[in-house]
């Protein structure tokens, strides 16, 4: 079982970590210009894309789950239109994106903090990067159904090409054309679409088996379209709540200023790093208990909840230790704005101890998605976000200031890793 969960973990950890890597590198590339505000502009712009791609990752997870158990069942025909059911949602959704993006933007920074000159870099961003979106979109669908049929290879392998080609190309825009914030914003445009031609060219290479299966009827295709949009929406309720707490913190530190925006942008890159490691090992457990839950194996189904609860723990002291010996020189990593590196020493120990508390958290959501068990995934969040995020940061923030934001979120993630494992046992019997 252990061989069985690297052997799917290791890849999509390796994918994982692409995705704040080149968040890293445009800090970086924005850390070094010649004002603070290219960093909290390109943050600011960022979580705007993450609200939309996070929106959209529903769907990713949907497919994964449903996928997984239709390969659990050896049903082929389902398999194929699983992913064909995607693919037709993931490109509505990525052209309605194009088509409205100025009242999205018009909308996303009047509901944001920050100052003037910082949102004017931000909307410069914004409109270059938009392009990205249907390339992006169709990638997710991608990646879920590859992920379901037990390939974890292809995502790794299109991911790293994604950003690798994301930031060489960003790294040129802005250091030898001085496009700075648009500079990043072109490069993952470009990112996006070498991704989706490789994409497209490993599927029709390995997967021919499934041009018989699709159709072109409506009734194959709606026939159970109402599991997926059942799944998607509780699933799009839990992402939105995820996606509200990140963007109101990072909102929240615009409003706090140049400075202390920077500070937690730096600081919650690598509270990201851990998620997207730890997600390498989710990704794993929506294949293998999605596997097991479809060919209705509980024996090995419960074997696999315990072996990636103890890699996600030993992985946790790992990076628990790593944040407290290192200190420094994360912030330094980012900028050599001495502003910024004085200011964060101040929130160190709420990164420090994060893996500890969130770990269990990153690996129930992979297995709560194998099991298409949506709804407590939902409920675990609302009582999360509205309990222990929103609740105590405005009960404490005129107290705390800055620290009561990074307490909120630690007790956010507390809470979904506690009220996950109390749901679990319920979740299998249904």
């Amino acid at each position: 079982m252990n061989r069985e969960i690297i052997r799917l973990a290791l890849p999509n950890i390796l994918t994982n970590l692409t995705v704040p890597m080149l968040g890293m590198v445009d800090m970086y590339l924005m850390g070094h210009q010649d004002s603070v505000q290219y960093m909290g502009a390109v943050a600011l712009g960022a979580v705007i894309f993450n609200f939309v791609y996070w929106g959209f990752a529903f769907l990713r997870m949907s497919i994964s789950g449903i996928a997984a158990q239709s390969y659990g069942r050896d049903n082929q025909q389902e398999m194929t239109l699983v992913l064909q059911r995607g693919l037709l949602l993931a490109l509505l959704g990525g052209l309605l994106l194009l088509i409205f993006q100025i009242p999205l933007a018009n909308f996303s920074f009047w509901l944001l903090d920050g100052t003037t000159e910082v949102k004017m870099i931000a909307k410069e961003y914004f409109y270059v990067r938009i392009w990205a979106a249907p390339a992006a979109i169709l990638l997710m669908m991608f990646y879920g159904w590859f992920l379901g049929m037990q390939n974890a290879v292809y995502p790794m392998v299109i991911a790293i090409i994604v950003n690798v080609v994301n930031i060489i190309a960003s790294f040129i825009f802005v250091r030898y054309f001085n496009m700075q914030a648009k500079g990043v914003a072109l490069g993952s445009v470009l990112g996006q679409y070498s991704g989706l031609v490789l994409a497209i060219v490993l599927y029709f290479k390995t997967y021919s088996w499934t041009f018989p299966f699709y159709t072109f009827r409506i009734k194959p295709l709606v026939n159970k379209m109402g599991q997926l949009m059942n799944v998607s929406g509780d699933i799009f309720i839990r992402t939105i709540c995820i996606i509200a707490v990140f963007t109101f913190f990072t909102s929240y530190s615009a409003g706090m200023g140049d400075v202390t925006l920077a500070v937690n942008s730096a600081l919650l890159q690598y509270v990201l790093l851990f998620s997207y490691f730890l997600d390498g090992f989710a990704y794993a457990a929506e294949a293998l208990v999605g596997k097991f839950y479809g060919g209705n194996d509980q024996t090995k189904q419960s074997m696999a909840v315990k072996r990636l609860l103890y890699w996600g723990l030993g992985f946790a002291v790992i990076f628990t230790l790593l944040y407290a010996t290192t200190g420094d020189f994360l912030l330094s990593i980012f900028t050599d704005q001495e502003s910024v590196i004085l200011e964060g020493r101040k929130y160190l120990l709420w990164l420090i101890f994060m893996p500890l508390i969130s770990f269990a958290s990153y690996i129930w959501d992979g297995v709560f998605i194998g099991m298409t068990a949506s709804r407590a995934m939902r409920n675990s969040v609302l009582f999360s976000s509205i309990g222990f995020f929103f609740l105590p940061f405005y009960l404490l923030h005129s107290i705390m200031g800055n620290h009561a934001i990074w307490l909120a979120m630690f007790l956010f993630m507390g809470a979904r890793s506690f009220s996950l494992t109390w749901m679990y046992s319920p979740a299998v019997k249904e």
